[in-house]
C-alpha cells in the first residue's frame, strides 16, 4: 500500500525507529510528521515528560527554538515585497543605534581595540547572518566580546525568553558594542535574526509579535504558535530538557508550570523565541512548499520564496565560516535556512531547505521530492553535530519514499 508516494511497510519502520529512542529512554516522547504530494502522516510516541503518564499528542506545544529564524525571514520578506524596508539599504534608517560600527582588530581583543567598519550593516547582511557578530562559543574570560554579549543579555546560549530587556533597550545593548568581523566578511550564526526583529518591529509600526500574527499566523491558522502560551493551554506543554555534560544525562531545563514561555517576554525574539505544534509548523513549511501560498492565503510571491531559499552566501563567506566542521562544504545559507548543495546521504535532496531548533526540533522541505519532515522532541542538542534521533529520522524518512 503506498500513500502520497509512501510506503505503509516502510513509515512502520519509522515509527519502529523513532519508538526505540523512547522506550531506551534516550528521550520522553516525540511527534514527527512526514508529508508527501498533500498526503501527511503524523506519529506521537512516548510521554510529555519523563516519568509522567500523560502521552504525547498531536497537538503538543513545543518550544522550537531555532526554527523561530525562518518565520523571522519570512516575515522580514513581506516588508521588502511592501517596500517598507529594502535588501541592501543600511539597517541605520530604522536602527540609528547601529551606526557608526567599529570593529576589532582582531576576534579576541579587548573591546577598545578598533577600527571604523567599511560599511554599514544592510538589512541582508542581517538575513544572511553576515553582519559581523552572532553566537561566540567561547571560555568565559578568553574572549571579551563573547564575555560582554552574556553580561548584556543579548542572546548566547540556550533560549531564555524572561531575560533579556525590552526591543529598544536590548538594540541599545547591542550597539553599545564593537562588531567582531566586518559587515559581510563571514557567517555569524543567530544574532542577525534578533536585530531583524526589532527592525521589523520599527519598519511595521506595530510590536513584532503582532506583525507575526497578523501577517502570517493568522492567515496560515497557526493558533498555537507564540512567543508564550496561555495559561489554559499550558497544559499542552512539553518540558524541556537539556544534557548535563558532567553526567551525561537529561535534566530539566524549563518546566511549562511557572516557566519561561508561560508568559510572554520582554524581548521577542526572532532567532529562537517560538512555540508551536507540528501541525501550526507543517501550515507555515505547506506555504513555502507551495511558493509562498497554503490554505488559500498568499503570504509571499513565488520570486521571493525561491530567492529567501536559495544559497545566499559567496564562496569567501562560507571559507571563513562555518558551523560544524565541514557544514558549508555542502550547505549554503538563505534567508533564514540552510540550503543543501551536495547531497552525501539519502536523506535531502541537492535544493532542500529549512532549520533545527536546538532545544530538540527539526523542520525541512526537500522541493524535489515534494516532501516535509517535522521532528519535534524537547530534549536539546548536546552540540551542533545533529543528534542520533535527528539523523536517522530523516534516514527513516527517505527509505519510506516508495515510487
Amino acid at each position: 500500500m503506498r500513500d502520497g508516494g509512501l510506503s505503509a511497510e516502510r513509515l512502520k519502520r519509522l515509527h519502529d525507529v523513532m519508538t526505540g529512542y523512547v522506550e531506551r529512554g534516550e528521550v520522553p516522547g516525540l511527534v514527527t510528521l512526514v508529508a508527501r504530494r498533500g498526503e501527511g502522516h503524523i506519529d506521537a510516541v512516548g510521554a510529555m515528560a519523563a516519568g509522567s503518564e500523560e502521552p504525547m499528542r498531536r497537538d503538543t506545544i513545543f518550544r522550537i527554538s531555532s526554527m523561530t529564524k525562518p518565520v523571522t525571514a519570512a516575515a522580514a520578506m513581506i516588508l521588502i515585497e511592501e517596500c517598507a524596508i529594502r535588501l541592501d539599504e543600511p539597517v541605520t534608517r530604522l536602527l540609528p543605534e547601529l551606526a557608526d560600527r567599529q570593529v576589532l582588530r582582531r576576534p579576541d581583543a579587548d573591546l577598545d581595540d578598533t577600527e571604523p567598519a567599511y560599511r554599514p550593516i544592510t538589512v541582508r547582511d542581517l538575513l544572511t547572518f553576515t553582519m559581523g557578530l552572532g553566537i561566540v562559543a567561547a571560555a568565559p574570560g578568553t574572549v571579551p566580546i563573547a564575555d560582554a554579549l552574556t553580561e548584556l543579555e543579548l542572546g548566547q546560549g540556550m533560549p531564555s525568553p524572561q531575560t533579556p530587556p525590552a526591543p529598544d533597550e536590548w538594540i541599545r545593548r547591542l550597539g553599545s558594542l564593537p562588531l567582531m568581523y566586518q559587515p559581510g566578511e563571514r557567517w555569524m550564526y543567530n544574532t542577525g535574526s534578533d536585530v531583524l526583529g526589532v527592525l521589523i518591529e520599527r519598519a511595521a509600526g506595530q510590536p513584532f509579535e503582532t506583525f507575526l500574527r497578523e501577517r502570517i499566523f493568522d492567515p496560515l491558522g497557526m493558533t498555537d504558535t507564540a512567543f508564550g502560551v496561555p495559561w489554559e493551554q499550558i497544559g499542552r506543554l512539553a518540558t524541556s530538557y537539556v544534557i548535563d555534560p558532567g553526567s551525561g544525562a537529561a535534566v530539566i531545563y524549563d518546566e511549562p508550570d511557572q516557566g519561561q514561555w508561560s508568559r510572554l517576554p520582554s524581548f521577542p525574539s526572532g532567532g529562537g523565541g517560538l512555540v508551536s505544534t507540528v501541525d501550526d509548523f507543517l501550515a507555515f513549511a505547506d506555504m513555502l512548499r507551495g511558493k509562498g501560498v497554503s490554505r488559500g492565503e498568499r503570504i509571499l510571491s513565488r520570486p521571493s520564496v525561491e530567492f529567501m531559499t536559495s544559497d545566499q552566501l559567496t564562496p569567501e563567506q562560507k571559507a571563513a565560516s562555518g558551523l560544524v566542521p565541514g557544514f558549508f562544504r555542502v550547505h549554503g545559507w538563505g534567508f533564514g535556512v540552510a540550503v543543501v548543495t551536495e547531497r552525501t546521504e539519502v536523506a535531502k535532496s541537492v535544493g532542500t531547505y529549512g532549520w533545527d531548533g536546538g532545544m530538540g526540533t527539526s523542520w525541512y522541505n526537500d522541493p524535489a521530492e515534494d516532501l516535509t519532515m517535522i521532528l519535534m522532541t524537547q530534549q536539546a542538542w548536546a552540540s551542533p553535530i545533529p543528534p542520533r534521533l535527528f539523523q536517522d529520522f530523516w534516514t527513516a524518512t527517505y527509505q519510506a519514499i516508495a515510487d
